[in-house]
């Protein structure tokens, strides 16, 4: 049996499939979620725990959540204060957040090292349009983390070679409705205007899927 492999779980559809896709293949997954008080965060850890508990396999460990308080980092920014959030039509530049994804990557990944697990799986696309999801970004990120003594841990990316189309069939039969994917949640619902979630309808488009996603506002899937 191999051992236990490590997804840093967002809640949301890729990381969400990911988690589906190496259970289905016989994994034993351990799903590691960032608490980073980011202003979508709450709705967020909801559908986390909502999502594994969906699944409930016994090859898949309890949620394990490590904190990362980024609020001194973007004071003032739009992922902490929640105004001026990117729309649906703001480009992809407008929803980085630098930093961002070396600082949840190393959090998790010394969490594996310490515990011996060896592989961190991340669930990133190939399309993925930023420099800090490339191969050489991930290649000399895992060289730094094994750069002192211990366990060996492989940063390892199932989806690198997919179209977001090709990952939403992966996940078909999963329960996808209790995913997240919004910067501006009300009330605890999808927002249907922001920039995730425009990316959240054209995913479900993309592989010919309904949409089960409830919207705050009703008019979002018919736009």
């Amino acid at each position: 049996m191999r051992g236990r492999v490590g997804v840093l779980f967002s809640g949301g559809l890729d990381s969400a499939i990911l988690v589906g896709h190496l259970l289905r293949q016989g994994r034993h997954v351990q799903p590691l979620f960032i608490r980073s008080h980011l202003c979508w965060q709450a709705a967020e850890e909801r559908a986390v725990a909502s999502f594994l508990a969906a699944l409930a396999s016994p090859r898949l460990a309890e949620l394990v959540v490590l904190e990362m308080p980024l609020g001194d980092l973007y004071a003032g920014h739009w992922s902490v204060t929640g105004r001026q959030v990117p729309d649906e039509t703001s480009a992809d530049e407008a929803v980085y957040l630098p930093g961002r994804n070396a600082l949840l990557i190393v959090k998790a990944a010394v969490w594996c090292r310490l515990r011996g697990v060896e592989e961190l799986a991340l669930g990133v696309l190939g399309a993925n349009p930023f420099a800090d999801a490339t191969d050489a970004f991930f290649s000399d990120l895992e060289a730094a983390l094994n750069a002192g003594p211990g366990v060996c841990l492989r940063i390892t990316r199932p989806f690198a070679a997919l179209s977001k189309r090709e990952v939403m069939r992966l996940g078909r039969g999963l329960p996808l409705e209790r995913t997240f994917s919004c910067l501006a949640p009300v009330d605890g619902l999808h927002c249907g205007r922001c920039n995730k979630c425009g990316e959240r309808m054209a995913a479900f488009r993309s592989a010919a899927t309904a949409d089960p996603t409830r919207y705050a506002d009703p008019a979002a899937v018919a736009r």
